[in-house]
């Protein structure tokens, strides 16, 4: 004998925000999972693990954590931006994060200007928020992002996503710290009516974390948890300047994940070498391992002090990057032929060479949104 227990859902007995499972009548269900599911976390390079270009850096732009990028303007000294370690026994070294982006702040002697503007951004590319299965036109529709922060001077600070389609349309919300104190930030944004996103290996939306920005760019009208079209007198409130004009501040940031859900659900942790493949299709460091960085001049050669070099790029870069030459040693000039995502050919002129034959230099490759 056979029995059947019927419900419409499942919800925790103490009562939870929302079901945790819900029937359909077709036999279906839908459940809010919190393990760690793979392939969700839209953000690259969340748990601050790779940082090919550097550790450590006093400029703007992207210069340490790949995928991480900061603006810095009006400063009076410049702050500076960092790999940091994650301090043992701390709540986010428990969930297993071991680095974090770390912002010091310069000194700010003549004060919170109002052309001034420090942030931390990472850039998604359009496809990959496009097709993630967020229905973006829809207020019923979420995508959560969660992170963990803390800040040496406890403060209201402000997130904000903005996406690229047919306008630029921005969103931004609010949360406090204390001081010196992590905490587990989580937030979840709808969609909207007339929303468009870009189906192209272009920008697609950024996630930002604005340390200050002056009142050039922000009003005291500008209301959260709401979408506007993009308003760059009005991106964010009113910043709060007591962090930004406190002498060597620190901000700290890891864990950051943005998932197709009304809710957040555990860090999805990846290895190391999946993270990297992830970056390297934004930034590809060739021949990086080492003093000596050798290419052969043996694939061939128009003559016995040059060398064409092919260089394949796996994977296969967002697009035909820029090219940067570094370390180079005994190289008088060089160039590149062909310069696409998926290889170069490298042309490299020496004056000499070691026995072997071989001419050292390494060249980075950046394809960056």
């Amino acid at each position: 004998m056979s029995s059947q227990l019927k419900v419409n859902a499942i919800s925790d007995a103490a009562g939870a925000n929302g079901n945790a499972i819900t029937l359909a009548t077709d036999g279906t269900c839908t459940a809010k999972i919190t393990n760690n599911l793979s392939n969700r976390n839209l953000i690259i390079n969340g748990a601050m693990q790779v940082a090919q270009r550097g550790t450590t850096s006093t400029s703007a732009g992207y210069q340490t954590l790949d995928r991480w990028t900061s603006s810095m303007a009006g400063t009076d000294e410049a702050c500076t931006f960092a790999q940091a370690d994650v301090t043992a026994g701390t709540d986010p070294w428990k969930a297993g994060f071991r680095k974090a982006f770390k912002v010091t702040n310069g000194n700010q002697t003549s004060g919170a200007g109002a052309a001034d503007d420090l942030s931390v951004t990472q850039n998604i590319e359009a496809q990959n928020l496009s097709n993630s299965g967020w229905d973006y036109t829809s207020s019923s529709s979420y995508i959560t992002l969660s992170f963990w922060a803390k800040s040496s001077v406890a403060q209201t600070f402000y997130t904000g996503i903005r996406i690229y389609g047919d306008d630029q349309r921005e969103y931004c919300f609010a949360y406090t710290l204390a001081a010196n104190t992590w905490k587990k930030v989580t937030h979840s944004i709808p969609g909207g009516s007339g929303h468009t996103i870009l189906n192209t290996n272009a920008l697609g939306a950024f996630i930002q974390w604005p340390l200050w920005w002056g009142t050039n760019y922000t009003s005291s009208g500008r209301a959260v948890d709401t979408w506007q079209i993009k308003n760059n007198a009005a991106n964010y409130p009113d910043n709060t300047s007591t962090w930004y004009t406190t002498n060597d501040a620190t901000f700290e940031l890891t864990g950051v994940q943005l998932e197709v859900s009304d809710h957040a659900t555990d860090f999805e942790h990846r290895s190391y070498q999946d993270e990297l493949q992830r970056c390297r299709r934004y930034f590809y460091k060739w021949n990086k391992t080492g003093s000596n960085r050798y290419t052969y001049s043996g694939g061939y050669s128009s003559h016995n002090n040059s060398a064409f070099i092919d260089i394949t790029f796996d994977p296969e870069m967002r697009a035909a990057p820029s090219a940067g030459s570094f370390s180079d040693a005994n190289v008088t000039s060089a160039s590149f032929a062909t310069l696409n995502p998926e290889c170069a050919l490298y042309i490299a002129t020496a004056t000499q060479s070691d026995a072997a034959g071989r001419i050292s230099t390494a060249v980075d490759f950046s394809a960056e949104l």
